[in-house]
């Protein structure tokens, strides 16, 4: 447990925070639209999402641990700089995100758009956290 004396959880607990808020941003206002088309859901007016809150709670968590985890990485690969953070977050989001989404967009027969927005999406929220989780050290 001594290597978590390393890590600024501020930084990372602000990091998890904005993917949370961008991920609101994105998909509720930006691109919410042609996002629901590509998902294939068309709301009935007046129609209240069920389940949103567990999906939210599950949303944040999940950018706690994305948030943990890239702060190891910069830390590994001692990004100290706004441009270093910038470039682990482009390196993390082509091989843990783009290789997987591609294939998976593929396989599934998915259309382009979805993984445009989504992938668009984790592009901005690693950049981001990388840049914050470099510079806040």
């Amino acid at each position: 447990m001594h290597h978590l004396s390393h890590f600024n959880f501020v930084a990372i607990l602000v990091a998890a925070v904005i993917q949370f808020f961008l991920g609101a941003i994105w998909y509720s206002f930006l691109f919410v639209k042609p996002w629901m088309a590509a998902v294939g859901h068309t709301p009935k007016p007046g129609e209240r999402p069920k389940g949103m809150v567990t999906s939210m709670i599950a949303s944040f968590i999940g950018n706690l641990v994305l948030a943990f985890i890239l702060a190891h990485v910069i830390y590994w690969s001692n990004a100290n700089t706004l441009h270093r953070g910038l470039f682990i977050g482009f390196i993390c989001w082509l091989g843990f995100v783009i290789a997987p989404l591609l294939s998976e967009t593929m396989y599934e027969k998915r259309p382009y758009k979805l993984f445009l927005i989504n992938s668009g999406y984790w592009l901005v929220s690693l950049l981001i956290a990388g840049g914050i989780l470099a510079l806040w050290r």
